[in-house]
This record gives structure tokens, C-alpha cells and sequence, in this order.
């Protein structure tokens, strides 16, 4: 596979309800900083494969080297969980992932192979 599968990738920002309001300071700095990234719903409660309450954040290839770095070093003490969309779900959402704080185990079972 290369990099050309990549159509776009998901940061998902894991909280414990008692650091919410540190999730909410980081999507606020993200939605100033990077509005043209797509940001989800709250999830207060797991939701899909995910084990953790979390909000999502969609973006583009191009704008890899300028979110990522970012999250890397203002994500604390927040964990994110970053995939490419490939096509292949879990594929996605296992090998090719990136964990950043807390690593955590994802519902696998969940996701289709293939979209």
C-alpha cells in the first residue's frame, strides 16, 4: 500500500470525564488554529470501536505536518488516537495507527475489513 491510499485521517481526542474541560481548551485551540479541519460530535460515553469518551477530528493529507506536530506537543494529558482512511477500517485502526499518550485497546471487532 502506499501513502496515495491515505484519502484523509482521524485524530480522536480520548478524555476521562474529569479532564472534559481540558478536551474542550484543546478543540478550541485546534478550532482557531486549524478551522478547516472537520471536528465531531461529543462523545461523553464510547462510542464504535473507541473504549474512551472522545470528539473527533478530520483532516486532510496536506494538512498532516501542520496538525500532527501540533497535537504531539499540546495533547497532554489527553490521549489521541490517529489513523489514516484507507478503505480498510481496521487495518486503519490497528496497523496503521498512531497513539499518542495512553495507549488503549480499541473494540477491533466492530469495524468492517473493508468499507
Amino acid at each position: 500500500m502506499t501513502t496515495n491510499a491515505i484519502q484523509s485521517y482521524h485524530a480522536h481526542i480520548y478524555y476521562e470525564m474529569e479532564l472534559r474541560p481540558q478536551a474542550e481548551r484543546l478543540r478550541a485551540e485546534m478550532e482557531a488554529l486549524f478551522p478547516q479541519a472537520i471536528y465531531g460530535r461529543w462523545h461523553d460515553v464510547p462510542v464504535g470501536p473507541h473504549p474512551s469518551a472522545m470528539f473527533q477530528v478530520a483532516f486532510q493529507p496536506e494538512q498532516f505536518d501542520e496538525i500532527t506536530p501540533w497535537l504531539i506537543l499540546n495533547h497532554a494529558p489527553l490521549t489521541v488516537f490517529l489513523h489514516p482512511q484507507t478503505g480498510y477500517p481496521r487495518a486503519d485502526h490497528s496497523k496503521h495507527a498512531v497513539w499518542m499518550g495512553r495507549q488503549q485497546e480499541l473494540f477491533l471487532d466492530r469495524l468492517p475489513e473493508r468499507d
